[in-house]
């Protein structure tokens, strides 16, 4: 085999995505500590007999190891690092929708070992049944600070008002505008303490207003989902 070869073994990472490929096999979207975000094709994983098939589930902490050149390279093992318990399904959606946050807003192989540790985090935090709406605007307002769109806190004063513009940022108005942002919600979301209802929605404008700029028109599935759902109740 070629020196060109790439062989990576037993890399911490997590599935975001599957999808079949030919009979028996997948095309793992998977996200790395080390290696950033990379597709991996898996042989052999789907049907009765395959071993990897209950290992290769999302939200799960994995060791994964591949070989090859280019952008899709060979899975060649897969375990599990930790045993824990399922996501509550109550948070399975937000969970997904953090998935397709990373799939779409993340470029390919490009390590980022902190955003990924505040992934796991998210998700460990989820399993052990933190409330969804702050993990999620926790996770969202950390995403951008990655992306290098953070949003800048740092001179909003409590007791004032603000809207706030993609690209341009937090501008003071009266409590009584449409849409004004409390400034305490503004601190609450900056020192990440997201607890009233009027927190959580402040910061769920804020940073859906900045997410849909990086998103640049692009539709976000799980989001869609979610409301079609709450319509549907």
């Amino acid at each position: 085999m070629s020196r060109n070869v790439r062989r990576i073994t037993l890399a911490p990472a997590y599935i975001l995505h599957h999808r079949p490929y030919r009979d028996t096999s997948r095309i793992l979207d998977v996200i790395t500590r080390d290696h950033g975000r990379l597709t991996l094709f898996a042989r052999g994983v789907r049907g009765p007999k395959a071993k990897l098939a209950s290992v290769l589930q999302p939200f799960q902490l994995l060791l994964l190891s591949w070989s090859g050149r280019g952008e899709a390279a060979q899975l060649t093992g897969a375990e599990i690092a930790d045993s824990n318990p399922p996501i509550p399904a109550a948070s399975l959606m937000g969970s997904f929708y953090l998935n397709e946050l990373l799939i779409k807003l993340t470029t390919r192989h490009d390590p980022q070992p902190s955003l990924f540790d505040d992934y796991h985090a998210t998700v460990d935090a989820l399993r052990g049944g933190m409330r969804l709406e702050p993990a999620l605007r926790i996770f969202e307002k950390r995403l951008l600070d990655s992306l290098g769109y953070g949003l800048d806190l740092k001179d909003v004063d409590a007791d004032e008002y603000y809207h706030f513009r993609p690209a341009q940022g937090l501008f003071p108005t009266v409590a009584e505008a449409a849409g004004a942002i409390s400034g305490n919600s503004l601190i609450h979301l900056a020192n990440e303490e997201l607890q009233s209802a009027r927190d959580l929605d402040d910061a769920r404008r804020v940073l859906q207003a900045a997410l849909a700029q990086c998103l640049e028109g692009r539709e976000l599935n799980t989001r869609a989902v979610a409301k079609a759902v709450v319509r549907l109740a």
